[in-house]
């Protein structure tokens, strides 16, 4: 599960990435460029919720149940950093597939941009705002840490930084009313080129031969 878990989120942060690459609106148009963030939101969907699929059964794995019928769903473990930072991440992927679905419709007016688009938009970023913080903990034992031989340090890392670029393109996308258009569409393609690249490289890194030689 953990090869797919990585693989996907690359898969869907390379769709982000393109998506965010200058040249590539106007060489498909607005609506091929939106539908680009909408695939790539799916595997980023996916991958969150098998990654909170490994959080949840870890204690049954570590406990030597191991079994089939073991396997859980869902759990209450608010004592777990680790179960916290999945959930808040597979939440803040549901809005991203809100917010790049509402995007391709490119009939909705300035207020209905913001409603539907740009709120699960930045809804989201704060959700991986706060996920990769907590994992961040969880690797770093504490708010900081300086560990560059770690490879879940700098997959948390990246899953950090990435977060902040989404943020960043989060809000700078906001509608302005009498327009329509994003307050800062440079900054806006900037953020979310940035942290899509971040994102790519952090799934890479989470592929087991990348990782299977470290210790955490």
């Amino acid at each position: 599960m953990g090869w797919w878990v990585g693989a996907l989120f690359a898969f869907g942060a390379a769709f982000f990435a393109l998506g965010a690459m200058p040249g590539y609106v106007r060489l498909v148009g607005n609506e091929i460029d939106a539908l680009t963030f909408f695939i790539g939101s799916i595997p980023f969907t996916t991958a969150a919720f098998l990654q909170y699929l490994q959080t949840a059964n870890a204690r049954a794995r570590t406990e030597g149940a191991g079994g089939a019928e073991h396997f859980r769903v869902l759990t209450w473990e608010p004592r777990s950093i680790d179960w916290w930072a999945s959930v808040v991440q597979f939440i803040g992927t549901l809005f991203f597939n809100a917010s790049t679905f509402w995007a391709m419709h490119t009939s909705l007016s300035a207020t209905q941009v913001d409603k539907l688009v740009w709120r699960p938009d930045i809804y989201g970023s704060t959700c991986f705002l706060i996920a990769s913080f907590l994992a961040w903990v969880s690797v770093s034992h504490g708010p900081w840490s300086w560990r560059p031989g770690s490879m879940s340090w700098w997959i948390s890392a990246l899953n950090m930084l990435g977060s902040i670029g989404f943020s960043i393109s989060a809000l700078a996308a906001y509608a302005v009313p009498t327009g329509g258009e994003a307050a800062n569409v440079m900054l806006v393609n900037l953020g979310t080129f940035f942290g899509a690249l971040c994102f790519l490289a952090g799934g890479l890194l989470l592929l087991p031969e990348r990782t299977r030689a470290d210790g955490g």
